[in-house]
């Protein structure tokens, strides 16, 4: 059950006091309390965690202090949707907003190389009008001798950069919790010109510990991305528990099935669980679609199958595009055989554009036609 208390509540005052004192006294239930900070307000949520079927809906709505309690009707307590629950949920980091409405693409560097690819990167961007990009530092890696990204040693220069070409977010995968704060070390000893989306990785998905550390931090958000060859309702429970330990600024991330049926793509494009993950819960819902395809092949329309998998996840409702570009595949350090062109960074950007608002049209033919019957 989730108690969802009026906006701006005052937590000094007598109501929210008589309140607590009352969930404190109810047997066999325990409570946690979440607040999700917008623009203009503050919403504080309580969830009732136990023995809360024998509550009566009705006398806790009556309660001081609330403005409206939910039946939780999912297992994913913190981000699933319940019935009756209407709210629109969005987050908002570093002056760019997350939800389910809208769409941002994260362009860059699947690794950190050089200074000079990451500068030209972003310069791209900027020219390009785009405030979010991807920037590996830390690389798990299949083979132990392969390059393991360069670390904390790039990570000033890359923030820094970031600064100068207006770079708002990026998106940065770590595997131990000793990187995040190595990513908080530099952010301060450069100023904080930028933010970092952390982003859990195929593999780390299941590793708990990980999601409880990054969890318990609500400095940065979260970027999840689906497990290697496990189920979605195994993936999204692993989103449940960064949102359990605190930290519920989630985009949940499909990258591609670990499984032959995709050959002769790296992975077996998922894209159609996209509308799946946003009818389940209220998290942002990105693609992957260099990792899904893991190639530079054109199709015999003239598209690269990268685009044409991108858009398939866009028209879809994606609200993320998490895409390798690079100044010079040929020199990349990591997947640079998936890696786009910077000449071919306005045509991307175009093409989903186009395929957005394609989704927006279809969205408003469905609710024209659902007020007909």
């Amino acid at each position: 059950m989730i108690v969802i208390l009026q906006p701006n509540i005052n937590k000094n005052s007598n109501e929210y006091h008589q309140l607590i004192a009352y969930l404190d006294n109810l047997a066999n239930i325990t409570y946690r309390i979440h607040e999700v900070r917008g623009d203009q307000q503050v919403l504080t949520e309580i969830y009732l965690i136990g023995d809360t079927k024998s509550l009566s809906k009705e006398e806790m709505q009556s309660l001081p202090t609330v403005e409206r309690v939910v039946r939780i009707s999912q297992e994913y307590r913190v981000l699933g949707r319940h019935t009756d629950d209407h709210r629109i949920y969005s987050f908002e980091y570093n002056g760019v907003t997350f939800g389910q409405n809208n769409l941002h693409v994260f362009a860059g560097l699947c690794a950190v190389d050089t200074p000079q690819h990451v500068e030209i990167m972003m310069r791209a961007l900027q020219e390009h009008g785009q405030v979010c990009t991807r920037m590996g530092a830390y690389k798990p890696r299949t083979s132990p001798y392969a390059f393991q990204g360069h670390g904390k040693e790039c990570l000033n220069y890359v923030f820094e950069l970031a600064g100068k070409y207006g770079i708002k977010v990026i998106a940065m995968e770590i595997t131990h919790e000793t990187h995040v704060q190595e990513i908080q070390q530099a952010l301060k000893e450069t100023g904080n010109p930028t933010g970092v989306m952390l982003q859990i990785g195929t593999r780390n998905t299941q590793n708990f510990e990980l999601l409880k550390y990054v969890g318990r931090q609500q400095e940065f958000p979260v970027l999840l991305k689906r497990g290697f060859g496990i189920t979605l309702e195994e993936s999204l429970n692993a989103a449940e528990y960064l949102a359990r330990e605190g930290n519920r600024d989630v985009v949940f991330g499909l990258r591609g099935m670990k499984s032959n049926l995709g050959d002769p793509h790296r992975n077996f494009v998922d894209f159609t669980h996209v509308p799946v993950v946003k009818r389940l819960t209220h998290m942002p819902v990105c693609i992957d679609p260099s990792h899904s395809v893991g190639t530079r092949a054109r199709a015999s329309d003239g598209l690269l199958e990268i685009q044409h998998a991108t858009i398939q996840g866009v028209i879809a409702g994606a609200n993320m595009i998490l895409v390798d570009f690079h100044p010079h595949p040929e020199k990349a350090l990591v997947d640079g055989p998936q890696a786009l062109l910077l000449k071919e960074l306005p045509f991307f950007l175009e093409d989903v554009q186009i395929a957005r608002e394609a989704y927006e049209k279809r969205v408003a033919l469905a609710a024209q036609y659902n007020n007909m019957i």
